[in-house]
């Protein structure tokens, strides 16, 4: 394993004596995916890194800066700008914009997106164009506005371990809101944002203390510490909204199991809201309705990590069982566990650029190591592809294949527990756009929305958000039968007794008793999946897992940014100005 760095420029030049080599490619049935760039250079730090702008002060008194043990993990946050088309004649159709953090500081990049015909260009990671740092607070999380985003306007989120969001606009650099400001809201730190699919003003964003709040960017926090009613709870949760006679923020406070929320997603329609908590518990909320779809139980520790399949029929957590977990949307089911890493899962994302609409062929332009396996060809149809990102430094690819999502009824006996599910839960349809999927976000599309499902709530739209009251969510008896309807753990919890209520009852699930039913089911009950590759590719715990149409990007503890030319793209290097392997920001 590798020595514990010391800071961002040191304890680097020993690096490259570690014992055990970093891959540098690894071969799937599709071919070769390949390291840009040399496999080695001399590592900077990020004091020496350039940047134009001078340090910024950002919120909460001057400390000292933490031990690397206290770090937060990095992010990647990513979005792409629509040029006008007479911008460029045959040259790339988007511009990126990539934001980065690594202890008290942010770094941005840019760079041209791989969207434009014949563009084989993709981003440049090797010089950061901005940077700001941060005293007495360090940025965990941020979150770029695809929806919003233009030549003159980029909105970033950027959530902090004191508790505070702040609000960035990259282009008009003398916009700046800082919520939370004097932690009247929450003291614990920021453990993930996200703006709201296709809004402009409202996001979200969760704390180590397990609450999710709702934001508008447009309305202030208040010089008081706010004042909640009680709008609607369930198994595990409970919903708020505030009590003020003006609008002020937060609009709504989700309390979601015990221990921190750790990680939050859309799904690809932006009706649902899966959470991930630091209980082990993954719960599927329809958004608006505040109603719970469906959960599922971590075979132990804590979910850190989640997303959603493209099409929005399946989802896939990691967490501190060192396990990837497939759980479907639709059925209500853990379909299948992925066994391979041998640590925490830091990250996991679908790759939506193959799968059953990429089927295996080979590039005709692409020089083989090897001639391809035959096996391979003869494996069952790919319908998804995701990989994960873990703590033990490596990164893992899977594909789920139709003998796994519709197993035929002989193999399907050692299943009935799962079998619980309500088939008439509605089935997401294909999303709008990939910008609220958890891989890369594309330029928001011009499409329709399609209207909630029949037996589902309206929407709630931004006025009725700031204005919400208990009674607005109090409702018939029908809304009960409702959330009974999408997940009810009454067979489950043999002695009758009902959570208690309050605000900080958040309920607790006995893993004794949840194990071997649907929530939770044993491990030879559901096909345990092997990774399709296992490699180390880092030095430091992997944190960030982002799938391009032309790359893949990866990124660890230390830094370090690797970019993966999937194959027949080996030539996106020579436009990268001789970048390197890695680039430490």
């Amino acid at each position: 394993m590798a020595a514990v760095v010391s800071g961002a420029g040191e304890g680097l030049a020993a690096l490259p004596a570690q014992p055990l080599e970093l891959k540098s490619q690894f071969r799937t049935r599709e071919g070769s995916y390949r390291l840009l760039g040399p496999e080695s250079r001399p590592r900077s730090g990020p004091a020496t890194a350039p940047g134009p702008s001078p340090p910024t002060a950002g919120p909460g008194p001057a400390a000292a800066a933490p031990g690397p043990a206290a770090l937060p993990p990095v992010r990647l946050s990513m979005v792409r700008l629509a040029l006008p088309p007479a911008e460029e004649p045959g040259g790339p159709a988007e511009r990126s914009r990539v934001c980065f953090n690594l202890g008290r500081e942010l770094y941005f990049y840019g760079g041209a997106g791989s969207g434009g015909r014949g563009s084989r260009r993709s981003l440049d990671l090797h010089k950061p164009i901005d940077k700001r740092i941060y005293k007495g607070t360090q940025p965990t999380c941020h979150d770029f506005n695809q929806f919003t985003a233009a030549a003159d306007t980029i909105s970033l989120l950027v959530g902090f371990s004191a508790g505070q969001v702040q609000y960035l606009d990259l282009v008009k650099k003398d916009t700046s809101k800082l919520f939370n400001e004097e932690r009247l809201i929450d003291k614990t730190k920021v453990t993930f944002v996200k703006w709201l699919p296709e809004t402009e003003r409202l996001f979200l964003a969760s704390h180590a203390s397990g609450h999710l709040y709702l934001y508008d960017a447009e309305q202030p926090c208040g010089a008081t510490a706010p004042q909640y009613n009680l709008l609607t709870q369930g198994e595990g949760f409970s919903v708020f909204a505030c009590k003020s006679k003006t609008p002020r923020n937060p609009l709504l406070k989700w309390a979601v199991g015990e221990g921190a929320l750790n990680e939050f997603a859309f799904s690809p329609d932006g009706r649902s809201l899966a959470c991930v908590s630091q209980d082990g518990c993954l719960r599927v909320f329809h958004f608006d309705s505040m109603l719970l779809q469906g959960m599922m139980k971590s075979y132990f520790g804590g979910l850190l990590c989640v997303c959603w399949s493209p099409d929005g029929r399946y989802v896939v957590t990691g967490g501190e069982d060192d396990l990837v977990t497939v759980w479907s949307f639709a059925e209500g089911r853990v379909v299948a566990r992925g066994h391979g890493h041998k640590s925490w899962v830091n990250a996991v994302a679908f790759d939506p650029f193959t799968g059953a609409a990429q089927p295996p062929e080979l590039s005709g332009g692409e020089e083989e190591d090897e001639p391809p396996n035959p096996l391979v060809r003869r494996s069952p149809a790919v319908t998804y592809r995701f990989g994960s990102a873990g703590q033990d430094t490596q990164f893992c690819l899977w594909d789920l294949t139709e003998d796994v999502l519709y197993p035929r009824p002989p193999l399907s006996r050692a299943r009935t527990l799962t079998g619980l599910g309500d088939a008439s839960v509605p089935v997401p349809g294909l999303p709008r756009s990939l910008s609220r999927s958890n891989s890369l976000p594309q330029p928001a599309g011009t499409g329709s929305a399609r209207g909630p499902p029949p037996d589902v709530p309206p929407a709630l739209s931004v006025g009725r958000f700031a204005t919400l009251t208990l009674q607005e969510h109090k409702g018939p008896s029908s809304a009960e039968k409702e959330h009974k309807r999408y997940h009810s753990l009454g067979n489950i919890s043999r002695s009758g007794e009902k959570p208690p209520g309050g605000a900080r009852s958040r309920g607790r699930l006995d893993t004794a008793k949840v194990l071997g039913t649907a929530l939770c089911p044993r491990i030879h009950e559901v096909p345990l999946l092997e990774p399709l590759i296992c490699k180390k590719i880092a030095h430091e715990r992997l944190t960030v897992l982002l799938f391009l149409e032309d790359c893949i990007v990866t990124a660890c503890q230390e830094g370090l940014i690797c970019t993966w030319a999937r194959p027949g793209k080996a030539g996106l290097s020579s436009q990268n100005s001789g970048s390197p392997s890695g680039t430490v920001v």
